[in-house]
């Protein structure tokens, strides 16, 4: 979700939601929504300008709605959703389902296991997930189209600073294994360094006070356009910033970007 700003109202903040391709790190649609509360329609939106078939889609939380679940089940796509507070009852099932799972040692519990550990950085990351089928007992489970699984993964972060620990719970259409649910969900993850963090430092989004008319709206657009464009030159050795300077500065290296 990236911000910009309307004509006379400072106030009035201009969200655009994208559709984020993981695999080729390409935008593929974008919808505004005027407001945060509106994000719950604009969602539909968006996916019904895409085609789904195969594919599998994930939300943050405040994309986890009964009727958004059952559009990507009707688009012949499958869902990964996450839960958090607004969705209040099935949050605390399905996170008190994994913590008694956890004291209890996963003893006579039907859950599949996975883990990851990544170093770098004087830093140390470790994901454990946890993915069950046992769904049956959820309260409205019927509610929630093809409902197949439930899932669990903690994010454990060791720094020179301390260590830090962070659990995430989901919900999906799914019956897979506990290591493609985690590189599924590090994929979703991703979309805040290959998108979010590029517009940003790359193109300093957040930096952009164009308020007038449908300015904001358009400019995200053109960004993300640009984006595409540069990711998909295959010149080597320069990053998103050189060959966005370069594009400026000699005209044959942008045709070549734009394909001319």
């Amino acid at each position: 979700m990236r911000r910009s700003y309307e004509k006379d109202d400072p106030k009035a903040a201009l969200h655009m939601i994208s559709a984020w391709a993981c695999e080729q790190h390409l935008v593929l649609a974008q919808e505004k929504v005027l407001n945060k509360s509106n994000e719950i329609t604009a969602i539909p939106a968006l996916l019904e300008v895409l085609d789904l078939e195969g594919c599998i889609v994930t939300l943050d939380a405040m994309g986890t709605q009964t009727e958004i679940a059952a559009q990507i089940r009707k688009q012949k796509a499958d869902y990964v959703l996450a839960l958090k507070g607004n969705q209040g009852t099935l949050h605390r099932e399905v996170r008190t389902y994994f913590e008694e799972g956890h004291e209890r040692h996963w003893r006579a519990m039907p859950v599949d296991y996975a883990e990851t550990c990544d170093l770098g950085h004087g830093r140390k990351e470790v994901r454990r997930l946890w993915i069950s089928t046992d769904v049956a007992w959820l309260p409205k489970a019927e509610a929630w189209r093809d409902l197949s699984s439930i899932v669990m993964i903690e994010h454990e972060r060791h720094t020179p600073s301390g260590i830090s620990l962070e659990r995430r719970f989901y919900i999906s259409s799914l019956r897979v294994e506990a290591e493609q649910m985690l590189g599924i969900i590090r994929s979703h993850w991703g979309i805040e360094n290959q998108l979010h963090w590029v517009l940003d430092v790359v193109f300093r989004e957040d930096e952009s006070r164009i308020r007038r008319d449908h300015g904001g709206q358009n400019m995200a657009v053109l960004r993300q356009v640009a984006l595409n464009l540069l990711r998909k030159d295959e010149t080597k050795r320069l990053s998103l910033r050189m060959k966005r300077k370069r594009a400026g500065w000699n005209d044959a290296f942008l045709a070549q970007v734009v394909g001319f």
